[in-house]
């Protein structure tokens, strides 16, 4: 009688992959701890004002980033792209909207401040914390610490604009 044995990776590979995402599951409440407060949520238009209009004290820097045209999504005129911000004390992300560029942004270090368009108080950002910037985001950032502050930024972004018309 012929036995048949099937590969079975070993447990310990699978326990990790377990515990990683019970951990990115528990912690994903915490992650939006910078959000507007429900209580303050306005709006668009009825919060927070337009800040600058220049970037300052800011370091942007494309790490990654992919032709969308050329993915089987096949979507012309977009690229997927990661990058990290450096934010200087008192630097500045200058006003912009995200209605044509959805982005996530993750703290890594420091605190910031946003301003944004859709809340009436301004929003402070902690190492940790995750942004989430969709249609009807208007805003800007300023680095309001004394130490730098050092984000990740992955959004979808139109190829042909300008980078300056795009930061954050």
């Amino acid at each position: 009688m012929n036995v048949i044995r099937l590969y079975r990776p070993p447990l310990w590979p699978r326990l990790v992959l377990a515990a990683a995402v019970i951990a990115a599951l528990g912690g994903a409440a915490a992650a939006y701890a910078g959000e507007c407060p429900a209580d303050k949520r306005v709006a668009d238009g009825k919060g927070q004002p337009p800040g600058p209009g220049t970037p300052s004290g800011v370091t942007d820097v494309v790490r990654a980033s992919t032709d969308l045209a050329k993915e089987p999504l096949a979507l012309p005129g977009r690229q997927f792209r990661l990058r990290q911000l450096e934010m200087q004390p008192g630097g500045v992300v200058p006003w912009h909207s995200h209605n044509e560029r959805p982005a996530m942004i993750y703290v890594v270090s420091g605190e910031v401040v946003e301003y944004s368009s859709s809340c009436a108080v301004p929003i402070t950002h902690r190492a940790g914390d995750i942004a989430p910037e969709k249609n009807g985001t208007s805003h800007w950032w300023k680095n309001t610490g004394a130490t730098k502050a050092v984000l990740i930024s992955v959004d979808l972004f139109p190829g042909a604009a300008k980078m300056d018309e795009h930061m954050m």
